[in-house]
């Protein structure tokens, strides 16, 4: 006996009953029926962090890009539209975006705002001689610090989502694992360095956490900030100490204009004493989006593979993962 064919109308009726029963089986996680968090970050490095440990389930907008000096940085009308909308935002604090501390203090009244970086203990932070009680803030020169505001950033996550607080500890993990490689791999090749030759000379203080890291002298032509300028004596002193220390490279920076940095080797020069500069490196921003170095592991790799090279000691050219830009 031939099957009498379904009518359209008991067709689609079956087959939606067969759906919702498939559905049963096979449920949507509730975390990915929902739309993506709106998370709004000041630096590149913090969204970077956002993105890794929250996935598909995070819409990261990073108010610095590539070459933007936070310490000078002043919000936008576009920002603030973007950071009165988000559902989370997430800034580093410690005074690093000193202009606009005072609106972030406001917007915690209203809106979901964490400083993930103050929320390291005080006992890891390094105090400047330059700025009573405050602390000097670049602390994502280290990946062991970094690493503690990664979970800083699980946690701020978890806390606007928490139906996703599994999937984002599974995320950090795997991210923290590989910050673990960087932190490896950056000491082995920082040791290479000859001992006499641990002097990083950089536009501005950025680097104390790296120095306190990988035992280097660090050396900055400015304060921990780029609003605190170089006067003409402090360029004569050091062009003195890379004469009477003969230090053969300084590093100009990404987010800094290298107009001091010129001058130091102009005025060094006039001493019958030459100064080659080692390289850029990443301080308060990250590399073009897109590009290995517009990461956190990139910059990082870049930096510590850069200096290596510079000053004397042994790294591979490409860096950790062979993921370098060529002749960088």
């Amino acid at each position: 006996m031939v099957p009498r064919l379904l009518s359209k109308r008991r067709f689609l009726g079956l087959a939606t009953a067969l759906a919702a029963v498939a559905g049963l089986w096979n449920p949507v996680p509730a975390e990915a029926q929902a739309s993506p968090i709106k998370v709004v970050a000041t630096t590149g490095m913090i969204a970077d962090a956002a993105r890794r440990v929250g996935g598909d389930l995070v819409e990261v907008k990073a108010l610095m890009g590539p070459g933007v000096d936070p310490h000078a940085y002043r919000q936008t009308r576009t920002d603030i539209v973007a950071l009165t909308k988000a559902d989370l935002v997430l800034w580093h604090g410690l005074s690093l975006e000193a202009q606009m501390e005072g609106f972030m203090r406001d917007l915690a009244q209203k809106r979901m705002v964490v400083a993930v970086a103050e929320a390291l203990p005080k006992t890891l932070l390094l105090a400047h001689d330059d700025y009573a009680d405050r602390f000097d803030p670049h602390v994502w020169m280290s990946p062991e610090l970094w690493s503690r505001v990664v979970v800083a950033v699980r946690d701020a996550l978890a806390s606007a989502r928490p139906e996703a607080r599994t999937t984002f500890a599974a995320n950090a993990a795997t991210h923290l694992k590989d910050l673990a490689e960087l932190a490896d791999y950056t000491t082995r090749v920082l040791s290479s360095v000859p001992a006499g030759s641990r002097v990083l000379f950089t536009a501005h203080d950025a680097f104390n956490y790296f120095g306190a890291a990988y035992g280097f002298e660090v050396l900055g032509i400015q304060g921990i900030s780029t609003e605190s300028e170089a006067g003409l004596s402090r360029i004569a002193e050091l062009v003195d100490m890379l004469v009477g220390r003969k230090i053969g490279a300084v590093f100009v920076e990404s987010s800094v204009s290298d107009r001091n940095i010129r001058a130091l080797i102009e005025g060094a020069a006039a001493k019958g004493h030459t100064v080659t500069i080692g390289g850029e490196l990443f301080s308060d921003a990250m590399g073009k989006e897109g590009a290995y170095e517009g990461t956190y592991l990139g910059m990082i790799d870049h930096n510590a593979t850069t200096i290596t090279r510079a000053l004397g000691g042994e790294a591979p050219e490409r860096g950790m993962r062979d993921k370098l830009a060529a002749g960088h």
